[in-house]
């Protein structure tokens, strides 16, 4: 069997990815880009992608494809309606980053509320040795005990994100689908949660019904000392709206791991916003500790070997 991972240049070389025995011919691209798909993947019966998007007119030219092995949660990247027509099974690995993401978040998190970036530059450029007492008060601290916390998105993610911040002494909500009918047991109404959050955590995938979940409405009905955090996907808030919330005061603060470019060009409008202490940003980074990565391949592996196995 032929496997190709088209961009295993997106894991460290000190993660440990080794192919079932069956697999003799693997082939590893740093980066492909779409218009290099179809000629590599050809005669592939296996593909491993991370984010390489694999696409319908990729998957009618590879007759000997069998397994697509998305090397994250989300499938977007790949066109499963053409895999399926084409019998082709497509697979992801989840729950790698269940310690990773909700200790990103809360670091996130914690920066923010303790205006940690504003106050580690200031020392940076010697603003300590001018000052006039043993510290200097120039930014708000705020604890996050007794704070309410909305997570949109019940899942793993969601819940563990919860177990953390009822650990540090906060409350905890979980927000209904938007314009959820009837409202779930355990949830509070959409619109209802916004209102009571102190700090708002995303924690869902984005679909067709996640896409600018959070825009200039939502906003709206935000507390003005309201922090909200993205450690999930690019375009579940609208990222116009956004910089608005920051022109208008709309929310205190804002946490972003993820954009809806990627990697994010210099005009991108978070760019602009990074440059503000109250709105931190990193490079998609959330999922990547060095435990979440080799779990994540441990499980992909395993995923392929399975899949070899009830196809023999």
């Amino acid at each position: 069997m032929k496997a190709v991972f088209l961009d295993r240049g997106s894991f460290p070389k000190n993660i440990n990815i080794e192919l079932p025995t069956h697999i003799s011919d693997v082939v590893e691209y740093d980066k492909t880009r779409p218009d290099q798909v179809a000629e590599r993947i050809k005669e592939a019966n296996i593909v491993l992608t991370n984010k390489a998007i694999v696409s319908a007119e990729d998957i009618n030219g590879a007759s000997k494809l069998q397994l697509v092995q998305v090397m994250a949660t989300g499938t977007n990247n790949v066109d499963k309606e053409a895999c399926a027509s084409h019998g082709i099974t497509v697979q992801n690995v989840a729950d790698y980053s269940t310690i990773s993401v909700p200790e990103h978040t809360f670091a996130m998190l914690l920066a923010l509320r303790r205006n940690l970036t504003s106050y580690i530059n200031d020392v940076k450029l010697g603003k300590w040795a001018d000052s006039k007492h043993f510290c200097f008060l120039d930014y708000p601290i705020q604890d996050l005990s007794g704070t309410t916390m909305v997570i949109i998105g019940g899942g793993t993610l969601g819940k563990r994100v919860a177990d953390i911040a009822q650990a540090f002494g906060m409350k905890t909500i979980f927000s209904d689908r938007k314009g959820a009918a009837t409202i779930r047991a355990g949830y509070v109404d959409f619109q209802e949660a916004l209102k009571a959050a102190d700090v708002i955590s995303i924690n869902c995938p984005l679909t067709d019904e996640t896409k600018n979940l959070i825009s200039d409405a939502e906003f709206s009905l935000m507390k003005s000392s309201c922090l909200l955090l993205n450690i999930s996907r690019g375009g579940i808030v609208d990222e116009h709206a956004l910089v608005n919330a920051f022109k208008n005061s709309s929310i205190s603060g804002a946490a972003f791991d993820v954009a809806t470019q990627e990697p994010m060009p210099l005009n991108h409008p978070l760019q602009a916003l990074a440059k503000q202490p109250n709105f931190l940003l990193t490079p998609h980074i959330a999922w990547a500790s060095n435990e979440a990565m080799q779990t994540l391949v441990n499980i992909a592996m395993d995923k392929i070997a399975t899949f070899i196995d009830k196809t023999k």
